[in-house]
Parts: structure tokens; C-alpha cells; sequence
């Protein structure tokens, strides 16, 4: 899962300040988004954010369709889907030749295409210490001698590009070979993830220290402008191969009308993407209103006015007809997400196994008024409680656990009582050891967080439990996360593939220390079902696994389970061919995008 902040995932438009658009403004595609980007090298980034725009400059080997429904991998830069062995180990892959990279300076005027050696490259980078990729271990863990190479130089203190790796090889210009030290019968995802988009070795050694400001990719876009956490501008790549869109709809009519809309035509649509950093809710939304921007999410303070919501069942939203006569049209999805709270496992107020240390946690758990005012006043009941780690929608989601705590601030208390959390003089309650008790949230300065902010200390105060509030930039945050210097933190995730696997490794004990697991949690338990996980096909087999690692869970309470979220994304009628896409929710639906005049 992509880390994300505690906002509703919107798909959000442009600020007020109108763009200055070139020869044709209805090429331009203007957007936001709702929290600062971290950069552009696909190795070293793992926010939602930020990998938007990565995954519109580089290309992994594999795609998502689309329309297609359920989720479909397609061939990206590969000439078909890869060969993949019977022992689900071996992974034959063939490269399209005449594909090239972006014009850059490094290239010295010469077009550079795309072999299977940049992508040996590229997998390299993900066991390079000093690249430090958050993400290192969907390599490091499955591709043989990959994670000893990264070994070898941590002590050497260089990696070694050019010595043979037996999981890497490269049998001539066009063919990648891929060996695993174990079964995967999902690898498939993995070569699609947005985070694995081929870089070029000259590009990188060129630029150092700075490839998140120089991105180069064989991707739709490229990187015109950037200032960092305000603004972001992407042009069409010339070098783009330019393929025809060939996504596969579904029945649903809106489906049909976009294959339709955008049969026939070549990839991307716009001639540019520009990018504005927007905290707040209400500048998109007046910025919406006024045509200020093509596309938005719909805030929580509109949706009473924006949507018609059947709070006994948040599947049938509707539009409000005055929007609808005014053109705007609404796409109504359930996201392949969670949220969650998480405690930080290695602290030693909050963190630990013990029963007391659980029983704090519980009761903080208990005393949180998920569905009594979270989803009604700060979701408007556009989100379904999670059961467990795993989304609904995704392999591995566990339909007959619950693993959502019962709110009881009762309970809860007793809870506290009964494991020496005493309170005292002041009305506040104190450690077993007599010790002040004080929990420390990181938030971020949204109107947005204020409000979960308000939750958390009504939360906390009928626990008669001091809290204080840390507020930081989100990426600021994010860095002192992976760092593990936060107490407790309210965020979330993203599917990078559509499968329990990528939830469950945040919390596997061999992601600590990654970018992965920022709670640190970690029980052998745990492991073990996911490991076991790992080495079956998909099947009941498996999915029992996934309920053991959801038990191992709600028995140590590291997280406080929240919600999967709906995305209520409304577009203007002059926008064609947008689809919010369960996998790429940021920035997978640029290049299907067409803007037409208005």
C-alpha cells in the first residue's frame, strides 16, 4: 500500500490562480494535489503523491487496462504477457523493440531506446543502500542473489552494477530473464507496479544526488517544470510510441460512451498536465464550480449539496440534478484502500506486547467513534468500516472476520482500570509504573485534520488520557515516520496491485526499516501465515492464511482499523474518457484524458 494522508482520496482540480496555458488551452489538463510530492525517481518514492506523476514518465513492463473490470494486466512495453514457468519461478520477459526515452542533454543528441538491460538496471537500483528504496523488498525478498548483491554492498559501501546477478539476466538486447528463490504466483503484479518503470543508467550517474528532480522515462509525459510542494508541469513526450487506446469496457454504459469517445486515438490526449499542491478543500471546490479546474473530488462540506446519499446503503449516490444540468458528471467508485491509525510498535509508552501495552491500545481502539461521527460527519458516509487489513474488492479480504473493535468507552475504561492505568489527582490517567501517561498524534495542519483532531481528543478525553497533537507538513511527517519518531499516526494506503499481499507486508517484520511496517510490528505469527501466504496460488488454502495474519492483528491491536473510502469524482462535461482507475487513483487517468473545447 502507498502511504497517504488522512483525507478522502480525491482526484482534485487546479488552484484559483488561472494557468498560463499554450496554443491551445483545451489541451491542458488541470489538476491538484491535496498534500506536497516527495520527487521523481521511481526508486526512492513510495507517497501516493508523488508516484501520480511518476507513473506518467516511466514504464513498467506491465499494465492495468483501463476500463476492464475486474482488473486486467496487459502487456506495457513488452511484446506480450511474460513466459512465466510452472513453478511459478521463472519469468521470461521480451522487450518492444523501437521504444526511446525523453530527449535529455545526457543523451547528447542521440535517441535512446529502451533495452532489457535498463530494465536490469532499474531492478538493481531496488538493493542499492544508497538509493534506499522504500519499496526495495518486492524485489529484494523474490529475485535471486538480489538482496546478497545489497548485502555485499553495505559492507563495501558501493553496489556493483556490472557482476552477475542469477536472478537478472539478460540474454540479448530485447529479453529479460527473472529468476525467483521462490514461488510467486503474483509476481505479475509486481512487474506492473508504477514504482518499476525503467530508468537509464547515464541518466541516473549523470544527475547523482538530484534524479528525484530529473526524471527521464520512456513514459507519456516528461517533467517540464517543478517547484516543489506548489506547483508541477508535465508536456507530452515526443518520444512517446504513442499507442492507440485499446481498454476493454465492461457493460456499464459510461464505460461504452468513453471506449467509444476514445476509440481509435493515440495516447495521451493532452498536450500538458499541469499540477497545483492544494491543502484545503473549499479553493478546489469554488476553483471546480467556476471551471477553474477539469476534475475534483467532491469535499465533505459539499457533498449534502453536491450528492444524494442513501446512508443506508452508500453504494446509490447520486448527483445533484443542478449539477448535472450544468454538464458536471459524477464518478461513484469504491477505492482499493484502507485507513487506519497506527501505533508506533518500538515506543515505549504505546508500543510493546505486553497485555498492558494491549490493553492500552484496545481501549484507545474502543473509545474511537468510527461509526457513531467518523463516517457520518468527516466521510458523509461515503466509506465502509474495514474488517481487517485487507480491502474489500482485493484477494485476501476476509468476508467472514471482524476485526473492527465494538465502540464501548466503557469498556474501554474498565479495560484501563484493570491493567494499572490509574487516575489521578489531576483527572488524567497515569502509566502502571505511576509515570504521566501522554500520547503524542502527528497530524498536518488541514481543516480536514482539525476535524479528525477534534475525533481524537474526544476520543482520548473520555479515556481520561492527555494527548497532544504534533503538527508537520505531510512529507515532513512521512520522513519522520519512516525514521520511526512518531508515536501514533493517522494515515492510510493505496493498492499497488489488487491483492491482500500488499497490505499484509506493512506488516511483516522484514519490511521494518524499508519505508514499509511504520508501525514495526512484528510477530512470528504473523510471518509465518504471510510467508505460507506467499508460496500458495490463489484459493481457499491461502485465504486462510490471510485470517490467521488478521487474527495475529486484532489480538495486538497495531492499528486502529478505519475505512475504505468511495472516491465522489465529478468532471466537467467538456472532459472525455476520465475513469478513476482502482489501482492508479492519482495519475492513471492523464493519458486517457481528452480535453475538448469549450
Amino acid at each position: 500500500m502507498k502511504h497517504l494522508k488522512w483525507l478522502p482520496m480525491l482526484l482534485v482540480g487546479a488552484s484559483l490562480m488561472p494557468f498560463a496555458h499554450g496554443a491551445d488551452p483545451a489541451k491542458v489538463l488541470r489538476i491538484a494535489l491535496p498534500a506536497p510530492e516527495t520527487g521523481f525517481d521511481p526508486g526512492k518514492v513510495n507517497d501516493v503523491y508523488s508516484i501520480g506523476v511518476v507513473e506518467n514518465i516511466f514504464d513498467p513492463l506491465l499494465r492495468y487496462d483501463y476500463l476492464a473490470r475486474p482488473l486486467k494486466l496487459k502487456p506495457n512495453t513488452t511484446v506480450g504477457m511474460p513466459e512465466v514457468s510452472a513453478d511459478g519461478k521463472v519469468y521470461t520477459i521480451k522487450i518492444q523493440p523501437g521504444i526511446y526515452f525523453a530527449d535529455d542533454p545526457v543523451f547528447k543528441g542521440k535517441k535512446r531506446e529502451l533495452t532489457a538491460a535498463d530494465y536490469a538496471y532499474s531492478f538493481k537500483r531496488y538493493a542499492d543502500p544508497v538509493v534506499n528504496s522504500p519499496v526495495s523488498n518486492m524485489l529484494t525478498d523474490w529475485v535471486d542473489g538480489l538482496a546478497d548483491a545489497g548485502r555485499r554492498a553495505s559492507k563495501t559501501g558501493k553496489f556493483d552494477y556490472d557482476a552477475p546477478i542469477s536472478g537478472i539476466q539478460v540474454l540479448d538486447r530485447y529479453t529479460l530473464r527473472l529468476t525467483l528463490v521462490k514461488t510467486n504466483y503474483i509476481f505479475l503484479y509486481t512487474l506492473a507496479a508504477k514504482q518499476f518503470g525503467a530508468v537509464a543508467r547515464e541518466v541516473i550517474e549523470a544527475y547523482g544526488k538530484d534524479t528525484m528532480s530529473h526524471p527521464v522515462g520512456t513514459g507519456p509525459f516528461r517533467l517540464k517544470e517543478w517547484k516543489p510542494g506548489n506547483k508541477i508541469v508535465l508536456v507530452a513526450n515526443p518520444s512517446y510510441r504513442r499507442p492507440v487506446f485499446d481498454g476493454e469496457p465492461t457493460a456499464d454504459p459510461e464505460d461504452q460512451k468513453i471506449a467509444k469517445d476514445l476509440a481509435g486515438k493515440r495516447l495521451p490526449l493532452v498536450d500538458q498536465v499541469e499540477i497545483k499542491v492544494i491543502e484545503e478543500d473549499q479553493p478546489r471546490w469554488l476553483s471546480f464550480l467556476n471551471k477553474q479546474l477539469d476534475i475534483t473530488g467532491v469535499p465533505k462540506a459539499a457533498m449534502k449539496t453536491a450528492l444524494h446519499v442513501n446512508n443506508n446503503d452508500p453504494f446509490q449516490t447520486t448527483l445533484n440534478p443542478a449539477l448535472a444540468k450544468r454538464g458536471i458528471r459524477l464518478s461513484h467508485v469504491l477505492n482499493l484502500d484502507i485507513t487506519y491509525a497506527y501505533f508506533n510498535m518500538k515506543d515505549p509508552v504505546i508500543g510493546g506486547y505486553s497485555k498492558d501495552k494491549v490493553a492500552l491500545r484496545r481501549a484507545i481502539a474502543m473509545a474511537y467513534p468510527l461509526r457513531q461521527e467518523v463516517l457520518p460527519l468527516l466521510y458523509g458516509n461515503q466509506a465502509v468500516p474495514m474488517q481487517g487489513v485487507v480491502a474489500t474488492g482485493m484477494a485476501g479480504f476476509s468476508p467472514n472476520f471482524q476485526g473492527q473493535v465494538k465502540y464501548d468507552p466503557a469498556t474501554a475504561n474498565a479495560l484501563l482500570d484493570q491493567f494499572g492505568y490509574k487516575i489521578g489527582p489531576d483527572g488524567y490517567r497515569t502509566l502502571p509504573d505511576g509515570k504521566p501517561l501522554v500520547i503524542e498524534q502527528a497530524t498536518q495542519a488541514s481543516a480536514t485534520d482539525k476535524q479528525f483532531n477534534q475525533i481524537w481528543q474526544k476520543t482520548f478525553d473520555s479515556l481520561r488520557i492527555r494527548v497532544k497533537f504534533k503538527v508537520a507538513k505531510w512529507n515532513e511527517n512521512l520522513k519522520s515516520a519512516y525514521a520511526y519518531k512518531l508515536q501514533m499516526w493517522s494515515l492510510g494506503g493505496s493498492a499497488s496491485m489488487p491483492d491482500g499481499d500488499d497490505s499484509m507486508i506493512e506488516l511483516w517484520s522484514k519490511s521494518i526499516g524499508s519505508g514499509g511496517n511504520l508501525s514495526a510490528f512484528s510477530r512470528p505469527e504473523f510471518d509465518h501465515a504471510f510467508e505460507a501466504s506467499r508460496k500458495l496460488p490463489l484459493g481457499p488454502e491461502r485465504e486462510a492464511e490471510f485470517e490467521k495474519m488478521n487474527r495475529v492483528v486484532a489480538a495486538y491491536q497495531p492499528y486502529v482499523l478505519g475505512v475504505t473510502r468511495f472516491t465522489n469524482s465529478l468532471s466537467h462535461g467538456y472532459v472525455l474518457g476520465f475513469k478513476p482507475h482502482p489501482i492508479s487513483t492519482i495519475g492513471g487517468f492523464w493519458r486517457y484524458v481528452d480535453i475538448a473545447k469549450h
